[in-house]
């Protein structure tokens, strides 16, 4: 005699269904019903672990858990960008790490009304282009401690310090920036 496998748990799984009629017994009438049954929806939790590398851009995110600003410049020395970049644009070759100063001013803002889901309570907020002694780029980045509501073309040229999370989530917005 065959061993028979043993029987599966059933569990409800956390599974919502809706809409799941059936006739109690099938007629020609009940088979014709079934023809035009709307769709089953079925509601279930789904969860998935992502697995992301920054790669190339890595010591970017590890000088911000760590409470320093870093760029990128061309092997020439010619030129310093303030956002991680692989390689030039000028010359194409490898770039190397250089720490930024946490100083810089602002260049240019502007106010959000809308954002993402992770950002929208916030709103309004200030995004803002810094500038960095040394730099040839800027880099984009929230500004805080301003009244978004008081916008001014005098924050233009404001003297702004860096401030980063103290729990770092490795993202962009672990480091900010508020006036000096």
């Amino acid at each position: 005699m065959a061993k028979q496998p043993p029987k599966r748990e059933e569990t409800l799984g956390g599974t919502i269904v809706h809409r799941l009629p059936f006739p109690g017994e099938l007629t020609p009438e009940t088979l014709q019903w079934l023809k035009a049954l709307q769709p089953i929806l079925i509601e279930q939790d789904y969860s998935i672990t992502y697995l992301h590398s920054y790669a190339q851009d890595s010591p970017w995110f590890a000088g911000l858990t760590n409470k320093v600003l870093l760029g990128n410049r061309e092997a020439s020395g010619e030129y310093t960008y303030a956002t991680p970049r692989g390689h030039g644009m000028y010359d194409g070759a490898e770039t190397d790490w250089v720490e930024l100063p946490q100083e810089g001013q602002v260049h240019a803002f502007t106010v959000c009304y809308f954002g993402s889901e992770e950002f929208l309570p916030e709103t309004p907020y200030v995004l803002a282009l810094i500038e960095f002694e040394g730099a040839d780029t800027l880099l984009l980045t929230r500004l805080i401690g301003l009244d978004a509501s008081e916008a001014s073309l005098d924050w233009i040229g404001m003297k702004v310090q860096a401030k980063f999370l103290r729990n770092a989530k490795l993202k962009p917005t672990d480091v900010y920036f508020v006036p000096a």
